[in-house]
């Protein structure tokens, strides 16, 4: 679903993002002895997040929604198997539920402040991921963190997203379904040309939550192999599936 775009008055890059949770209280638990649970209480909101795999993992993957939030991401689930197939291997997902779902400011900030998190756990290098409005999210997020190694975006909406080309040629992976039924394909085309480059795969009979015709499982695959490589510093190398149309009207 599209959201809005960025607020008046809103947390701005400059502070840092913890400091602007203004938070109340922290309190965590472990789920199972890979996975924890974390909630930072504030006075907008409570920020939630699923932490897969080791908690100083030195790549660390930031997931978030759209703009009715949630954490499971997609293609049934697929913020869940990711954090299970790399926390596994060593890479770090959090699954990041934001204060104030649809306040693209708020959710920048959100996505900083669990990286500012992690950074003091040992973490180096991030990808931010997200999906429909949480592409701009994952832009955003990646625009004020130099240490974003690197963005994909699943059927993101184009409005927020005007400061792409300020990713500095960070790879960019942007997922979408040829039969979304809220974006059109040109949304993701046109984050890619604002960003000046980037890989697009147009997934054939896909919609906006990407779970028909076998696309959860293309992306799954082609995720397992970009993410660690781009963590890693290496080229991930084009994927196998997918083309990549011109811009809309």
């Amino acid at each position: 679903m599209e959201g809005q775009g960025t607020e008046p008055g809103g947390p701005t890059a400059a502070a840092g993002a913890l400091d602007a949770l203004d938070a109340i209280a922290v309190q965590e638990a472990w789920v199972t002895p890979a996975l924890r649970h974390v909630e930072i209480f504030t006075g907008r909101g409570l920020l939630t997040v699923l932490w897969h795999g080791d908690p100083e993992a030195p790549g660390v993957v930031l997931a978030c929604g759209g703009a009715l939030g949630g954490l499971l991401g997609p293609s049934d689930g697929l913020y869940q198997d990711l954090g299970s197939a790399l926390g596994g291997a060593g890479v770090g997902v959090a699954r990041v539920g934001y204060r104030r779902p649809n306040h693209l400011d708020d959710c920048v900030v959100d996505l900083r402040a669990v990286a500012e998190l992690a950074v003091g756990c040992g973490a180096e290098r991030f990808v931010t991921m997200g999906h429909s409005f949480g592409g701009a999210v994952a832009v955003g997020a990646a625009i004020d963190e130099p240490a974003v190694a690197g963005v994909v975006t699943l059927a993101t909406q184009s409005a927020g997203c005007d400061e792409a080309s300020a990713l500095g040629g960070r790879p960019l992976l942007l997922f979408h379904g040829d039969r979304d039924e809220l974006l059109p394909t040109w949304s993701s085309a046109a984050v890619r040309e604002l960003a000046g480059g980037g890989e697009l795969v147009v997934l054939p009979g896909a919609g906006h939550l990407l779970r028909e015709a076998g696309a959860g499982e293309r992306i799954r695959r082609r995720l397992l192999q970009w993410v660690p490589a781009v963590l890693a510093g290496r080229d991930p190398g084009e994927g196998e599936t997918g083309s990549s149309p011109e811009p809309g009207p």
